[in-house]
């Protein structure tokens, strides 16, 4: 008789802690970051990458990697209003000319124009544009399909953000149509809709993993995801392709996060996780910071998505260095690819500091 009183007092009281431990679960799933951690966090990012720029990237073919390091560095300026960002953007645009890069029709060498089109959104100097505007008035005059244009998923980063921001700046909505006809046609062209999830390139649709599996590449439909979300923020809602990128935008968000992995990040084949278990943050983090738009913009269920945006941030944050350094980005490829511990890039930063600025909007 006193064992069942004991065993009758005991199972409560494990009851109670059982459901003590989960809300505690739950509350460290949910809380957000304080806003000076992840101010901290980016300042950190910031100032090694900043001090230690990848020397291949002043090699033209490569400016889009450095152009993405300062797409973010605009972004945190745009979110904190600290002047330490604006100033770097304004360095490293007026060392430019404020001119895009020297092959006019490559998706890649319009990136630069992202800072650009930031800058002028606070300075309103016509010169800051007016190279950007001259060479997208010269595409649309002779222009290509975007299957054969922007042959690549990386495209749809590079290139349609600067086309809205243009048309916001301008007034002219041909940007914006053009960049509407590129897009689809290039979506059309490799976008897999069983999968909802792009192709790298044509090369990759018959293409498998040693598994068996499609190959979609992370940092590929990061850069997608990064390229719809600033395409959603500045095109008008009013325009008659929104509602599509919209769609789009919740199709991937969807599946993105169904493939998270335990330490919170993203492996290099989406589709093959196996194929290489190594951790790879380029990816992550335009992962983190879409879906975080997504929460911030009324697009996904806070209570779904934000724990995955959470944890994918933790692990973000495990893989900088005390000194600053983001660590395991994936080298310039075109591929799912090995990654190792030290491998660094400036894109990475620049993906690390747009996530940040989405944690910091955050209520």
């Amino acid at each position: 008789m006193m064992l069942m009183n004991k065993k009758k007092q005991i199972l409560p009281l494990l009851l109670s802690c059982a459901l003590l431990l989960s809300c505690a679960a739950r509350k460290t799933t949910s809380a957000l970051p304080a806003k000076k951690s992840v101010k901290t966090a980016m300042q950190n990012v910031f100032d090694w990458q900043v001090a230690n720029p990848v020397v291949g990237n002043v090699k033209n073919y490569d400016d889009w990697a450095r152009s993405v390091f300062y797409s973010g560095i605009i972004r945190a300026y745009e979110t904190t209003k600290d002047k330490i960002y604006l100033n770097e953007a304004v360095r490293w645009s007026e060392s430019l000319n404020y001119k895009l890069a020297n092959r006019y029709r490559h998706a890649d060498d319009h990136t630069r124009a992202q800072a650009y089109l930031g800058i002028y959104a606070f300075k309103k100097d016509p010169k800051i544009i007016a190279h950007t505007k001259a060479v997208y008035d010269s595409l649309i005059v002779d222009p290509k399909p975007g299957r054969v244009e922007w042959w690549w998923c990386d495209a749809l980063f590079m290139s349609p953000p600067v086309l809205a921001r243009l048309a916001e700046a301008t007034g002219e909505q041909k940007y914006n149509e053009f960049m509407n006809k590129m897009w689809w046609d290039t979506t059309d062209f490799l976008f897999d809709k069983e999968e909802n999830l792009f192709y790298r390139d044509k090369s990759f649709f018959d293409r498998r993993s040693p598994n068996g599996k499609k190959i979609f590449w992370s940092r590929g439909n990061g850069w997608v995801m990064g390229g719809l979300v600033q395409v959603l923020e500045h095109l008008p809602k009013s325009d008659p392709n929104y509602k599509k990128f919209e769609d789009l935008y919740l199709k991937m968000a969807k599946r993105i996060a169904s493939i998270q992995q335990a330490d919170g990040l993203w492996r290099p084949n989406l589709a093959d996780p196996a194929e290489y278990t190594n951790k790879e943050t380029s990816g992550s983090a335009f992962f983190v910071f879409a879906l975080a738009w997504g929460i911030n913009n009324g697009y996904l269920d806070k209570a779904a998505y934000l724990p995955i945006v959470l944890k994918g941030w933790q692990g973000l944050n495990e893989q900088v260095t005390p000194e600053g350094k983001l660590t395991w980005v994936q080298k310039i490829g075109s591929k799912p690819e090995l990654v190792k511990s030290e491998d660094n890039q400036e894109y990475g930063s620049g993906a690390f500091l747009m996530a940040g600025t989405e944690l910091l909007k955050m209520k």
